[in-house]
């Protein structure tokens, strides 16, 4: 099973889209809400290089927002990259 893990806040609607395609999917994913903690966001913009919310990462590997998500399922690139670790 893939390692997931997506860096939200609670009002984002990105943030929520994303997690309805993991959701839709039946993925198991490690949320971290860095909305009240900035020691959090600091280590996702350190891991991500990205300053907004969500950063998606799975296997460790970061894929970027939710757009980007969407794009690798459109591509039917999201499995394979879940698949392959």
């Amino acid at each position: 099973m893939a390692k997931i893990v997506i860096y939200t806040t609670p009002y984002c609607p990105y943030c929520i889209r994303a997690k309805q395609l993991l959701q839709l999917k039946n993925l198991e994913y490690e949320e971290i809400d860095v909305s009240t903690d900035s020691s959090l966001r600091q280590k996702m913009q350190q891991l991500s290089g990205g300053n907004t919310v969500p950063q998606i990462f799975i296997h460790q590997k970061p894929i970027g927002g939710c757009d980007d998500l969407y794009a690798l399922e459109r591509n039917h690139q999201l499995d394979t990259l879940i698949n392959n670790h």
